[in-house]
């Protein structure tokens, strides 16, 4: 579930789940994308479109990356509002040649799990021709996760970019912002029922669920 919220209900709502939730392993982070589509951008049309079913491919690293830095490639699913995520890790001169090479090749993955989300991986460039390095998205990042059920987590972003310019995030762009000053995008993740206590939260400051893809506004900021 995502909320676009203002610098006052950014702080306050940091203050009052604080009870609720804790920084996970990465804490404050800067995290670059690349996004990769068609050359007629054919995911993102079919994302914005809200169907069904729909995917993104991209190429993730937190913090500018080395050539040996470790990062992930991941295949994020939407199905009937329910978002899936499935990545494997690389170093980051792996990953560009893997997905930079337009024919199939074997990448030799350590465990059985990672392997499998290759394969879908793999069906998804096989299934969209001529994918490519289309846009990078950066951002900097506050990640929580909860303090006793692990599997809530929340993430706040701010200074949201997108370039179509030096797609390689080891190099710096021409950036344009998406958000608006002083504008954060809070994302909840839950597998089940919001907590009461969070629910309270949100509805104290006033803080109302919206619909937000970083890749959708970018491209159509972009036209």
């Amino acid at each position: 579930k995502k909320y676009l919220i203002n610098e006052q209900q950014y702080q306050s709502f940091l203050e009052k789940v604080s009870d609720i939730a804790r920084a996970d392993e990465y804490g404050e982070s800067s995290i670059l994308n690349i996004y990769y589509d068609t050359p007629d951008y054919r995911l993102i049309r079919t994302s914005i479109e809200k169907p069904i079913y729909k995917e993104k491919l991209r190429l993730r690293s937190y913090g500018t990356p080395m050539d040996d830095s470790k990062v992930f490639i991941e295949i994020k699913k939407k199905y009937k509002g329910i978002v899936y995520k499935r990545r494997v890790q690389m170093s980051y001169t792996e990953a560009v040649s893997y997905l930079n090479t337009k024919s199939s090749q074997k990448v030799f993955m350590e465990d059985k799990q990672s392997t499998q989300i290759l394969n879908e991986i793999e069906y998804c460039r096989k299934n969209y021709e001529n994918l490519a390095p289309r846009m990078v998205i950066s951002y900097d990042r506050i990640a929580m996760i909860g303090r006793e059920d692990e599997d809530l987590r929340i993430t706040v972003d701010h200074n949201i970019c997108w370039r179509t310019n030096q797609l390689d995030l080891r190099m710096q762009g021409q950036e344009t912002q998406i958000l608006e000053p002083h504008q954060y995008l809070l994302e909840i993740k839950i597998t089940g029922a919001m907590d009461l206590k969070l629910a309270h939260i949100l509805n104290e400051l006033k803080i109302y669920q919206t619909s937000f893809s970083k890749y959708g506004s970018a491209y159509q900021a972009m036209l």
